[in-house]
């Protein structure tokens, strides 16, 4: 098999209890996650910080506030064939270390429909063993999201069978808090029924990491950009064409301590310089246009080098268009080729 079939992106169906769901999203990444647990610097980091107190707080704010997301652990955790304690810190990841390898580029442009454009950046570890997952899980909303082995679906971007879509961008602040884990709340807004309990929902929660999102739903008018930290919460309505990288932009966020890293910096920028060159392009190519320049051969928005300063690669776009009554939504797991899946008829793909 070449190397470029390996990385093309799977699609799996995975229903029943919260723990059931946990398990089938285990035993689908199990092979990927005992190699990157062997191997990879990012969980040598974290084993090193497996005294953190902020731990065992966030474990007990999950069991007790969201304890169908800890069945989901649970769950995840067998299906990994892992102890429960390596998982709950893997997806903990973001909160307790800032420069976990997660990144990503969205591009919002507001309109009828709404336009979103998501570049999922990851550990090029994870090329080839990621999936867009099916998720019928009881007691909440269907969806369909993108999934990396080993963590709960939601931090990435997905649509709900609500019509709710959310994109998700890494954030590194210098300060965390002992609340919620930013992957358990990015799992939580997926079953929420609308955007203003998807808000609330924020607002209510104690919060440990930071995470930027785009939240729109079909038949509401907002486009939200949202970033919040352990201490902030700033929610945005978009009513002019923005970009998004990895650091808090808005202005009652951005002046936060935070890691900004050569990636991300270029990246807004360019993305911002893009913006304003591609007026006249219809919003679907306007978005992939962005998402897909590697016009800067140190720092690309599509960033496709192995030795990654960040350690990071665009392993799928999306694009979504959400409209009045429906969300059409494309996935590409290759730049510049025809989507892998066309999401069009709802939250499995169907034949282009």
């Amino acid at each position: 098999m070449s190397h470029d079939a390996l990385r093309r992106l799977s699609f799996i169906d995975v229903a029943g209890s919260p723990y059931d769901v946990g398990a089938a999203l285990g035993r689908f990444g199990r092979a990927a996650l005992h190699d990157h647990f062997r191997t990879s610097a990012a969980w040598r980091e974290l084993t090193a910080r497996r005294a953190d107190p902020r731990i065992g707080m966030m474990a007990t704010i999950v069991r007790e506030r969201f304890p169908r997301y800890w069945a989901e652990l649970q769950g995840l955790a067998a299906g990994l064939e892992l102890p429960f304690e390596d998982v709950f810190l893997w997806n903990c990841r973001g909160d307790i270390w800032a420069m976990a390898p997660d990144g990503c580029t969205t591009v919002q442009l507001p309109g009828s429909p709404h336009v979103i454009g998501h570049n999922e950046d990851g550990d090029p570890d994870f090329a080839g063993h990621c999936a867009l997952a099916h998720v019928a899980s009881e007691g909440g909303n269907e969806f369909t999201a993108f999934i990396y082995p080993g963590s709960l679906p939601g931090h990435t971007f997905a649509t709900t069978s609500k019509g709710l879509i959310q994109t998700v961008n890494n954030i590194r602040p210098l300060a965390g808090g002992a609340g919620t884990p930013r992957m358990v709340l990015a799992r939580a807004m997926l079953d929420a029924p609308g955007l203003d309990e998807a808000v609330a929902l924020l607002r209510s929660a104690p919060r440990a990491g930071a995470f930027h999102l785009t939240l729109a739903q079909a038949g509401d008018e907002r486009l939200l950009s949202v970033e919040f930290t352990a201490q902030a919460l700033s929610v945005d309505r978009v009513e002019t064409a923005r970009v998004h990288s990895n650091h808090l932009i808005h202005a009652d966020t951005g002046r936060m301590s935070q890691v900004v890293t050569g990636s991300s910096g270029v990246r807004q920028r360019r993305g911002e310089l893009l913006l304003g060159q591609t007026l006249q392009s219809d919003p679907q190519g306007r978005a992939r246009g962005i998402l897909w320049d590697a016009a800067d051969p140190e720092l690309p928005i599509y960033r496709t080098d192995p030795a990654d300063s960040d350690v990071e690669n665009t392993l799928a776009s999306a694009v979504f268009c959400v409209g009045a009554d429906k969300v059409e939504w494309a996935v590409y797991d290759e730049a510049h080729e025809a989507a892998r899946f066309d999401m069009r008829d709802g939250l499995v793909p169907v034949a282009r």
